[in-house]
């Protein structure tokens, strides 16, 4: 198992060519426009601002970011309590090379972000990374499009130092060189995952993943009515060695992945199936380690290389 680096921070920092914001904040809601918008201006909504990152910088903690029209905004570094928000204006794109990532979170401990109708696009020229969250209470994720991340080639690492919490509905995560989505925690307390009606396809290995190999505190996961798929390695996958991980994953696909669901590396490490359908896969579920899969009798399991076992049943109380 290799942890994500813990200078990791450093280097996106160094990537972006970002410092954390300075005391601009003005206005509780900002505005930015690709037609008409300068980055002089004020970010209010007859003056918007050009890109997201000087938006950010003028808003006051807990305001919201409104994007007026299609276009290229930048990469982010976000520090602070946050939306950004594109209601069905178009493409609100964010492109990423030469190693950088394009939406960094590092918040404070109290601070809720919320990103919406976003698009975060590698272009090659030396990878780069989706969306990274480091720190904060919680990260929403609607309605996006994370894809093309190549070189380490993460979609989303949410990777917080305390208790925090992700949510992923409505998005698609495809074609990143590495993992698709991974939730890593390195800190203590508790930490939560969510993910409903996500999509996650293509990656150069797995497509959901949940570790607590590097936290002291418990990390539970859900998924519901999502597809992982063309994934190389595990479509979805627990892996822990320390803290208890699992993951419930209900009315779901894994199709067509090198493995379809897995738990690995100790007895920590607990994987559940509810009414989901496992099809296609080189191998349809594993366990190394004494890691544990569980059904509840209830799911599609078929076509798979290893002539299809069913993993035990849960006993129903």
């Amino acid at each position: 198992m290799t942890r994500i680096a813990a200078t990791f921070i450093l280097a996106i920092l160094l990537g972006l060519g970002l410092q954390p914001s300075r005391a601009q904040a003005q206005l509780a809601r900002t505005f930015v426009s690709a037609a008409g918008g300068n980055d002089a201006n004020d970010c209010n909504r007859l003056t918007p601002c050009r890109t997201f990152q000087v938006a950010h910088d003028k808003t006051l903690a807990n305001g919201e970011i409104t994007v007026l029209d299609p276009g290229g905004y930048g990469a982010v570094f976000i520090t602070k309590a946050i939306s950004i928000i594109n209601d069905g204006v178009g493409e609100a794109g964010v492109l990423v090379s030469g190693g950088a990532v394009g939406i960094v979170v590092a918040a404070a401990a109290g601070n809720t972000v919320s990103l919406r109708g976003l698009t975060i696009k590698g272009i090659g020229f030396g990878g780069g990374n989706g969306i990274h969250f480091a720190s904060g209470k919680s990260l929403t994720v609607e309605n996006c499009v994370v894809r093309n991340l190549n070189g380490s080639g993460f979609g989303i690492v949410f990777q917080p130092n305390g208790p925090s919490s992700l949510a992923v509905s409505n998005t698609f995560v495809a074609d990143n060189s590495s993992s698709g989505i991974v939730v890593q925690p390195v800190g203590a307390g508790t930490v939560t995952a969510s993910f409903s009606r996500v999509e996650v396809y293509n990656s150069g290995s797995v497509g959901i993943w949940l570790i607590g190999d590097f936290n002291t505190g418990a990390v539970k996961g859900a998924a519901a009515d999502s597809i992982v798929s063309n994934n190389s390695a595990n479509g979805f996958l627990v892996s822990s060695t320390s803290a208890p991980t699992s993951l419930q994953v209900v009315r779901s696909v894994a199709a067509n992945n090198g493995g379809g669901v897995s738990a690995q590396g100790s007895a920590n490490a607990i994987l559940r199936l509810r009414q989901s359908t496992i099809t296609g896969n080189g191998a349809s579920w594993f366990v190394t380690g004494g890691g544990i899969v569980r059904s509840y009798g209830d799911n599609n399991i078929d076509g798979n290389g290893d002539l299809d076992p069913a993993p035990p049943t849960i006993p129903r109380k």
